[in-house]
């Protein structure tokens, strides 16, 4: 496997050494000073190019970076579906190769870099023929940290959460488990999950980030909660479900309750105390019940 100074010498070799290419920058966790690394990140990497298309009607050109397991090419893949995309401003090549690396490369022009340059804070500079890369802080996580919950949304996500638990819940009591899965996980879970991410930022002051779709909750969680989350993820087993299900709805509460009282916001304790009623209702019902109540 080849080392991250290998792959980035690479990198910028290919880009030195074409004209078209006239800037190169770094995003995602190899820019972030606070993660561990490790042999499975990714190369997030932008070349800023004279224009787009003599790179995209030259399909041979990325052999260059080595023999590939697989690649995906996401514009592609959108215009072949009949979405409007433009290509001529940039595109996106996502590379494994079949030493384990996998660079996930962008290329863009001048115009729509100056447009978004910067703006994410984990982006570090590596090539600039011109000058055109501007000037920018050390590259931080701070575009991820976790943000506030304002009343509102502190509302919407405590109302989805509970209301979508009746879903869930008549899933597994018709054994249809496909739908009560991705109930659970599609709409309910990305509720706990940011509940969960408002009590982690709530005790780091706002000042960190829990990781693309909470990765870092092991890392943040005292271990008692972090048991508890993990409990979240139930089998196919009905009754191992149903068990997820409510303790799903038991971290939710512990964590909710705790970011109300310290955010000065209000938790909907009738919502959850009134579902949870029912829930226990549907979860001791006989499958040919007539009547619920």
């Amino acid at each position: 496997m080849r080392s991250e100074q290998e792959m980035l010498e690479l990198i910028l070799t290919v880009a030195k050494g074409d004209d078209r290419i006239r800037a190169v920058y770094m995003n995602g966790s190899r820019a972030n000073p606070k993660v561990k690394k490790d042999i499975l990140q990714d190369y997030d990497i932008v070349y800023v190019v004279t224009e787009t298309g003599l790179f995209i009607g030259d399909e041979a050109w990325i052999q260059v970076f080595g023999e590939l397991i697989m690649i995906q090419e996401p514009d592609r893949m959108d215009l072949a579906a009949g979405l409007e995309v433009d290509v001529s401003r940039s595109y996106s090549y996502l590379m494994l190769f079949t030493d384990g690396n996998r660079i996930d490369l962008h290329i863009e022009t001048k115009e729509a870099m100056l447009e978004q340059y910067g703006k994410d804070s984990l982006t570090i500079p590596l090539l600039d023929k011109d000058g055109i890369l501007l000037e920018i802080p050390f590259a931080s996580d701070d575009s991820y940290h976790i943000k506030e919950p304002t009343a509102i949304r502190y509302f919407h996500v405590c109302n989805e959460f509970w209301w979508c638990q009746q879903n869930v819940a008549k899933g597994i009591w018709r054994k249809e488990i496909p739908y009560a899965k991705n109930m659970a996980e599609t709409i309910v879970r990305p509720m706990l999950d940011e509940m969960v991410s408002w009590w982690i930022g709530m005790k780091h002051h706002f000042q960190v980030s829990s990781g693309k779709m909470g990765k870092y909750f092991h890392e943040l969680l005292p271990e008692e909660y972090w048991n508890m989350y993990r409990q979240t993820y139930g089998d196919s087993r009905e009754e191992n479900m149903w068990q997820s299900l409510f303790m799903m709805n038991d971290l939710f509460r512990l964590l909710g309750e705790e970011v109300a009282k310290q955010q000065n916001l209000s938790y909907p304790a009738e919502d959850d105390i009134k579902m949870t009623k029912f829930l226990k209702r549907l979860r001791s019902m006989p499958i040919h019940a007539e009547n619920i109540f």
